[in-house]
């Protein structure tokens, strides 16, 4: 069959003929790829050609599935310098000319794509349906590589955890979920509302908004701040309700609070699945900013365990794939922190060589890359920069695993005097007693982020309320001048320190709610500057734990009133240097909003709690009962700094 067509004679497609891209390029547009249950998907095919004329090939394949638009800019897609993405024609564009075919598909239910949206769930036998199509085109060498950011990751766990076809290598960016349930849809038992502003601001696309005016109209007419504050929603109770499919998904996600069968599927779950992906090189990226901090690092450890796939992680200083940007939020992290010229010339040469090793057998080095390049945040002056963000600074270090070898971890405990020290607490100390009220939840001032706009956004911001952020009332006050907040604080530190890898906090508590959340936050207190007298809290990493969940995530069960438990909060890992001088804080309350949901205090089931009660929760510090934080300090002489950058 011509490679100039792909027409009744080629199984699962339909004919499409080749269009020209450039004399050295054609794309085979809109391919419909049918799957196993007759919905058919949107497929670009992009071949190298010599004067408009499609070459025989065969070739190695790149593919990229995406529910964003396959013929719409990644943000992804952008080069140190440039003032906005590459076109996904100009980076199909690239790897042709390097002697690659090149697929991107539309996910079910999006733009060209036929079928119903229902978000992850369909991706793992479609993108196997798709790998089975193309190792059939005569196009195709058979060895396929996948590449795509954040849902585009997803997609890629998605299919790689039913072993598809001719997979052959990936590159996993911010994305490609270990355990949804864990991190991604929820995390420590609540509901992650990026979900919620992630449906809204999608609907506007669905096949329903793009052929109704109507709907389309009413879905921008809905005041999302407002319904922000009218939570939970319900059926035709949201401001997603003109698109019910949408609705119905999200609304599904939020209720299934309990771990199960629901969880336990290929494309939310791949730490269930890691024995039935083929053995093949696994590159994960993601941010210390990143909402997919722990499925990065939990697939690395997952993906490496059999000692048979060559596994490599990087981790930026940033926000969810700004590989490019020097700053998140109000820090920036200077010159160093952008991919392009610190770990790799370019973001197209480093996957280019990736690919050339692993789909091609180029001997290129890649191989010998460190396992784990991570930047390490902190070090600079502190002061406020020419673009009005403080001065945090960083570096790149390599590894050879993760956690660093080097690593100590040390618990430091929370003391009734407010301090946060190694010593042991006091036998008599007494415990912390505040009341939660769901009412007036503690605003989120930053964090690990995504998707949240228009109601939030990740990175750095000093830890005080302000009308910029979500919920805040009481502007100008830091969040620790909250009753409802507890802040513990180390003495300055004599000099420097690193803290890089996994975070835990192990808190004894008790409530008289038949359920409550406490939340965890570790902070880098500046001390008071010229740019900023009253210091600067930089936000390090938080987390949270639902307290029904305390003995089992498949088994919730109602606090006894009063009576004392131990609970463990995950908060991200980190990789920050600690100067002299400053402090460390630890922070304990109840909620962090609208980045989780806020428990009612009723143990109604989840998303679904119309009454509210205020909890009255205590934090034990005594020697029976201690509380603490884990941290991974790292001996400064052992970072190793990140060998020169490969070559393209």
């Amino acid at each position: 069959m011509s490679v100039e067509t792909i027409g009744a004679d080629a199984p699962g497609a339909t004919s499409v003929a080749a269009r020209p891209v450039a004399d050295d390029v054609v794309v085979l547009r809109d391919v419909m790829v049918t799957m196993r249950d007759g919905v058919r998907l949107a497929t670009d095919v992009y071949l190298p050609a010599r004067d408009g004329v499609a070459l025989a090939g065969p070739f190695p394949t790149v593919m990229e599935r995406t529910p964003y638009g396959k013929t719409a800019r990644s943000r992804a897609e952008i080069e140190l310098g440039m003032a906005e993405p590459m076109t996904r024609e100009k980076v199909a564009s690239y790897f042709v000319r390097a002697g690659y075919a090149v697929v991107y598909q539309d996910c079910r239910g999006r733009y060209g794509s036929q079928g119903e949206f229902v978000k992850y769930l369909s991706d793992a036998a479609d993108g196997s349906d798709t790998c089975a199509w193309i190792v059939a085109q005569p196009w195709c060498a058979g060895r396929i590589g996948t590449m795509g950011l954040s849902y585009a990751a997803h997609t890629q766990a998605a299919l790689a955890s039913v072993s598809p076809p001719g997979l052959a290598c990936m590159v996993l960016d911010s994305g490609g979920f270990s355990n949804a349930y864990l991190c991604g849809i929820r995390q420590g038992g609540a509901f992650e509302l990026k979900q919620a502003t992630w449906a809204y601001n999608r609907a506007h696309e669905s096949p329903l908004a793009v052929a109704d005016p109507l709907v389309a109209g009413a879905l921008a007419a809905e005041d999302l701040h407002a319904w922000f504050r009218a939570m939970p929603w319900s059926e035709g109770r949201s401001p997603v309700r003109w698109a019910p499919d949408y609705e119905a998904y999200l609304l599904e996600q939020w209720r299934a609070g309990t771990f199960g069968e629901e969880w336990e599927k290929p494309g939310l779950w791949l730490e269930g699945h890691y024995d039935a992906v083929p053995d093949i090189p696994v590159l994960l990226m993601s941010s210390w900013y990143d909402v997919y901090v722990k499925t990065t690092f939990d697939n690395f450890a997952g993906l490496s365990r059999n000692g048979r796939r060559p596994v490599q992680v990087i981790m930026g200083a940033g926000l969810h794939g700004d590989r490019q940007k020097d700053h998140a939020g109000d820090a920036s992290f200077g010159p160093a922190a952008p991919f392009d010229g610190n770990v790799a010339e370019s973001w197209l040469g480093f996957r280019r060589r990736w690919f050339d090793r692993w789909l091609r057998g180029v001997e290129n080095g890649v191989e010998n890359d460190p396992p784990a390049r991570l930047f390490l945040m902190g070090g600079g002056p502190g002061d406020r920069g020419g673009d009005g963000r403080i001065r945090l600074g960083g570096r790149w270090i390599e590894a050879a695993s993760w956690p660093l070898p080097g690593a100590r971890v040390e618990p430091w405990h929370i003391h009734a005097d407010g301090s946060l020290a190694p010593a042991e607490p006091a036998a008599d100390a007494e415990p912390f007693v505040y009341d939660f009220d769901p009412d007036d939840p503690v605003p989120t001032i930053g964090g690990a982020l995504t998707s949240g706009q228009p109601i939030f956004e990740g990175g750095v911001f000093d830890q005080r309320e302000s009308p910029r952020f979500f919920g805040c009332t009481r502007h100008g006050l830091p969040l620790s001048a909250r009753r409802d907040v507890l802040a513990f604080e180390t003495a300055p530190f004599g000099e420097d320190v690193a803290i890089v890898g996994p975070i835990s906090v192990e808190l004894w508590v008790a409530s008289d709610a038949p359920d409550t959340d406490f939340t965890a936050k570790l902070i880098d207190v500046h001390p008071p500057s010229a740019d900023y007298p009253t210091g600067f809290a930089v936000n390090l990493t938080d987390g949270i734990f639902r307290c029904r969940y305390r003995e089992s995530w498949r088994t919730p069960k109602p606090i006894e009133a009063g009576r004392p438990f131990r609970i463990v909060i995950e908060p991200f890992a980190t990789a920050a240097l600690v100067k002299a001088g400053h402090r460390l804080r630890l922070d304990i309350s109840s909620s962090n909003f609208p980045k989780f949901d806020v428990n009612p205090n009723s143990y109604a089931p989840e998303g679904r709690g119309r009454t509210r009660r205020v909890a009255r929760n205590t934090v034990f510090c005594d020697a029976a009962r201690p509380s603490r934080i884990l941290l991974p300090f790292v001996p400064l002489d052992t970072l190793t700094p990140l060998r020169a950058v490969a070559t393209d």
